[in-house]
């Protein structure tokens, strides 16, 4: 395993990695015919990668890019993604991923938000890119990347004098808040080597073994679990990483078997969907040793472990401290929504609103550190030029996480539910605040309270509860709501328009006008069943 230290850059860590593992191959995609590129799979090893990654710093550093620039890649989630990514980082420059599902306004905000000096994009999304660009302010220079070889534009800026660090950002990764607009999440080079460091030492059933790992991600790459948590992991152990461009049911246990991965990747989604495949005689050939996820329902958890033959181990990670805590040592509390116990170098509690320690076996806020010494030691170093967020998140010396846990006698935590405003659709953070804008760009919609629902594939859906305007023409609600749910689904990302609309004559408020989510539904009522809820989830499509 490559050694890391406090000081480590990825740059440095990468060449290493190549040096001790150059035969292996870093990375693997699986056959796929329908796929546009690369329809016979193929892998790339660690040597071979190096070559590549020095060929792409040579072609950004005669274009002028390095320490302090920003470049967004619109990759998907093809390997190109990562190898430009380590080029570009141990230039010192600074990569943004973009979500290939965003719409123009979303895109916009992130070229102005992240300030980008450069964007380069997959030729499909050249259209898009220039969508973006008229809505936006700023306006970085793009290359499409099938027309690499016809040279980059020269950056605008000069790069920074100095040399790259530890603290030196490595990645700026868009994660959903309460405030309605994404926040930057900045993630150092010390950060994302420490992660891959820390899921390759949590041992137990997740032991990684050297050089012999084949990891299947299904997650994409404009996320942290892919680019970072299992990518960084294999790299510092001569593993492999089996990225597939997007998770489909009926060709999992293919391309898991044709690749021979030993290590499989899963949301809560990815378990219900794979348990709905018809059985097989096959369930038990493949070479996985343990899933790595989050979400699974506890009344599947077991169920699959039996019918598949390995565990599903849970873990708890977030975008701002991906160090993960997972249960992977016995004895393991299957079915009970446990991710594991505090660890080194993750210390952690559950609190109140006050934030007081509350006793085991009462939920609470999960708030962590590093240590009392050194808190934010291997977190995310800030949310991009919103410090009143990032100390917020730190109050106390403690980051506040936002997730509702439950500690046990043995000090293993439970996850209960989000205490903010988000909504998790298979894997994707909602902003409800974003919605909710959204809505009330609407001319028919007086007010809008937005929240998460249940959905038994998706994990969570969004549900929009809305009160018209007085006039609104019309008096069917169905055709109604299918126009409101298409002005959400023409202006966002498809996942974020409302899956379910409800409209209702008033939202509770507080005497300060503040909505009362809660009491908008009478408790222990599910909301899909109340009168006049119309399911659009039929509707939600990418497009």
């Amino acid at each position: 395993m490559i050694a890391i230290h406090d000081a480590s850059s990825i740059g440095e860590v990468f060449f290493q990695a190549a040096q001790t593992y150059a035969a292996n191959s870093l990375m693997a995609v699986p056959a796929n015919p329908a796929r546009s590129y690369h329809p016979e799979g193929y892998e790339i090893s660690y040597g071979d990668a190096a070559a590549q990654v020095r060929a792409l710093m040579r072609d950004y550093q005669q274009a002028g890019y390095g320490l302090g620039h920003r470049v967004g890649l619109l990759l998907e989630s093809r390997p190109e993604h990562m190898l430009h990514k380590l080029a570009l980082n141990a230039l010192g420059v600074c990569c943004v991923p973009v979500n290939p599902d965003y719409r123009p306004g979303e895109f916009a905000y992130l070229i102005d938000h992240a300030q980008l000096d450069l964007l380069l994009v997959l030729e499909s999304h050249a259209d898009a890119t220039e969508a973006a660009l008229r809505e936006s302010r700023h306006r970085p220079a793009v290359a499409i990347w099938q027309q690499w070889a016809l040279g980059l534009p020269a950056a605008v800026r000069p790069a920074q004098a100095g040399q790259v660090g530890p603290d030196t950002p490595a990645s700026i990764l868009y994660t959903s808040g309460t405030t309605g607009r994404p926040k930057g999440c900045v993630l150092s080079h010390h950060y994302e080597v420490a992660a891959g460091h820390a899921y390759a030492t949590r041992g137990g059933l997740a032991s990684i073994r050297e050089g012999a790992e084949r990891l299947y991600n299904p997650l994409p790459l404009f996320h942290v679990n892919a680019s970072i948590l299992s990518f960084y992991c294999m790299l510092l152990t001569g593993g492999c990483q089996v990225q597939t461009d997007r998770f489909q049911p009926s060709r999992w246990w293919q391309e898991v078997r044709q690749t021979r991965a030993t290590i499989v990747h899963y949301l809560g989604v990815v378990i219900q969907l794979l348990l709905l495949q018809p059985p097989s005689e096959e369930d038990k050939t493949h070479c996985v040793r343990f899933g790595f996820g989050a979400g699974v329902e506890p009344q599947l958890h077991a169920a699959f472990e039996e019918r598949f033959g390995f565990p599903l181990l849970e873990l708890w990670g977030m975008t701002e401290m991906v160090r993960i805590m997972v249960d992977c040592h016995a004895p393991r509390q299957v079915g009970s929504r446990a991710f594991g116990c505090a660890v080194e170098g993750v210390q952690a509690r559950a609190v109140d609103d006050l934030d007081q320690e509350v006793p085991d076996g009462t939920p609470g806020e999960l708030v962590i550190r590093h240590s009392e010494e050194t808190p934010r030691k291997d977190f995310f170093s800030e949310y991009l030029d919103d410090p009143a967020a990032t100390e917020s998140a730190w109050r106390g010396g403690w980051f506040h996480t936002g997730d509702m846990v439950v500690r046990d006698a043995g000090g293993m935590f439970h996850f209960v539910d989000r205490r903010k405003n988000i909504i998790r659709r298979s894997g994707e953070n909602i902003a409800a605040a974003e919605v909710e804008a959204m809505l009330l760009t609407h001319p028919w919609v007086e007010q809008a309270a937005v929240m998460a629902v249940a959905d038994e594939v998706r994990e969570e859906e969004v549900l929009a509860c809305i009160v018209l305007k007085a006039g609104v023409p019309g008096r069917d609600q169905a055709a109604l709501a299918q126009q409101i749910f298409q002005h959400c689904h023409r202006a966002m990302a498809y996942y974020k328009a409302p899956g379910w609309i409800w409209f209702t004559p008033q939202i509770p408020t507080t005497g300060t006008q503040k909505i009362q989510k809660h009491a908008i539904f009478a408790r222990g009522i599910d909301p899909r069943q109340v009168a006049g809820m119309l399911d659009l989830r039929g509707m939600k499509k990418r497009g």
